[in-house]
């Protein structure tokens, strides 16, 4: 009989990851990066979302205005280029990235997007890699796995990046195909290269355009808003603090111009924070009901009112059950919609949308339409919009509108009316704004968001 062997001693459990892991410079804005990016693409939370609650994040709580500044550029990066960052992976892990892992695969997209795109030291995005799998009881059991891999990764940089289309790559699959359909192959790939930028900062000011153009060192588009290449807190800005201007991409500030002199006019303002076009018909004279339904939304919406100190009544009610007391002389209604003609400025919103959630929305829009129509006095203007590239919540919404025989007739926009987008200005006279438009030398001050419109007359 033989003698059974003794078996080894176990060896002593793994501190937990809660344990003091050895510090390193760049380690908290990693962490912080690496948070955020789990609750966008695994919790599928909005990264506007996430910031309206920063005060109770401690993680970001804790980080000073440099390395906040790190973080946002690490995750931002993250959002726009992967696509690419996910294929450069599948490549150096051929097997798969271990789905026991914890919250490997999200570290290793962190230092592949430093490593890639952003120019840090292979050394250096590895080494903090490392460190961030060490803090994951899970992912520490693969900081060899993620070592060897990113440094392959590192060596082959070039060669991976030349394999894919980027503007491709970084578009989901089903989203290109509906810009391939509507606006064909090529104004695609625009659109596709335009979100790979990072766009400069837009403002609506209240008055004296050119006066705060100057001090800000600004330049003024033609469409009247303001545009500068500025990295730091808005807050540190002249002008924030005494509320005069507001920050509002170039697109946005389209539909509220659609409506002509609002002075002395009611105007109702649907689905209305965080309240740019609110600000807009106020700062112009109108007398604003602001409709809400969101009270977290609201309450945002007041805050930036008083810094702005502009007057609107706000309602906190659901826009398809409130009545007003008597029909507006206008209405608008920018509809809750996928955001897809936002991604230049929130690229997470490539990742968050599916096309269910399209079908899901589609329908609301085309109910909170036939309720807007019912708040307008008869020949007062409806403008309904959507920050979204589709045309299921744009063209189609108000062709299908239209044929069901609602009391509206279309409005067209004239090319006189906005001389700087006659092209975005279609035959049918509505408005489509593409993230490609408006060209500049310099890519970051090229562009604007994605934008539907359509102004109609109440019978």
């Amino acid at each position: 009989m033989r003698t059974p062997r003794p078996r080894p001693a176990k060896r002593p459990a793994a501190p937990a990851s809660s344990a003091p892991q050895p510090s390193a410079a760049g380690l908290p804005p990693r962490r912080a990066a690496l948070t955020l990016l789990v609750q966008v693409l695994r919790e599928r939370r909005s990264l506007a979302e996430l910031m309206a609650r920063t005060g109770a994040d401690t993680t970001l709580a804790r980080l000073d205005e440099r390395e906040r500044a790190l973080t946002f550029m690490i995750l931002l990066t993250c959002l726009r280029r992967l696509g690419q960052i996910d294929a450069a992976l599948r490549k150096i892990y051929s097997k798969g990235i271990p789905a026991r892992g914890g919250e490997l695969k999200d570290i290793l997209r962190i230092a592949a997007a430093q490593i890639l795109f952003l120019q840090v030291p292979a050394h250096a995005a590895v080494d903090l890699a490392v460190r961030l799998a060490n803090q994951d009881p899970k992912a520490r059991h693969f900081t060899g796995l993620a070592n060897a891999g990113l440094r392959r990764l590192a060596e082959r940089a070039g060669a991976l990046l030349a394999e894919k289309d980027e503007t491709r790559i970084n578009t989901p699959r089903w989203l290109w195909a509906s810009w391939v359909e509507t606006y064909g192959e090529k104004a695609a790939h625009d659109i596709g290269a335009a979100h790979l930028v990072e766009p400069a900062l837009d403002l609506t000011v209240k008055a004296n355009a050119g006066t705060w153009a100057e001090k800000l060192g600004a330049r003024l588009l033609p469409t009247g808003t303001l545009r500068l290449a500025h990295k730091g807190p808005v807050e540190q800005l002249e002008g924030f603090a005494e509320g005069a201007w507001w920050v509002q991409d170039a697109a946005a500030a389209l539909p509220a111009r659609l409506l002509g002199d609002v002075a002395g006019r009611t105007v109702i303002d649907l689905c209305a924070a965080p309240g740019g076009k609110t600000a807009q018909l106020a700062a112009a004279g109108a007398r604003v009901v602001a409709v809400e339904k969101s009270p977290r939304r609201a309450r945002r919406l007041a805050e930036n009112l008083r810094r702005l100190r502009l007057d609107a009544e706000i309602i906190v009610a659901d826009a398809l059950d409130w009545t007003p007391g008597e029909p507006a002389d206008a209405v608008l209604l920018d509809a809750p919609c996928t955001a897809t003609g936002t991604i230049r400025r929130h690229p997470d919103a490539a990742w968050l949308k599916l096309a269910k959630d399209r079908d899901t929305l589609v329908p609301l829009q085309r109910a909170l339409l036939a309720r807007a129509i019912t708040m307008v006095r008869p020949g007062g203007l409806l403008v309904y919009a959507t920050c979204s590239l589709l045309s299921e919540e744009g063209e189609n919404q108000t062709d299908a509108l239209l044929a069901s025989g609602a009391p509206v007739r279309r409005d067209p926009v004239a090319p006189e009316e906005l001389p700087a987008l006659k092209g975005a200005i279609t035959a049918k006279g509505e408005l489509r704004t593409l993230p490609s438009m408006l060209p500049d030398p310099d890519p970051q001050l090229a562009g604007l968001d994605g934008f539907f419109a359509a102004r109609l007359i109440r019978l």
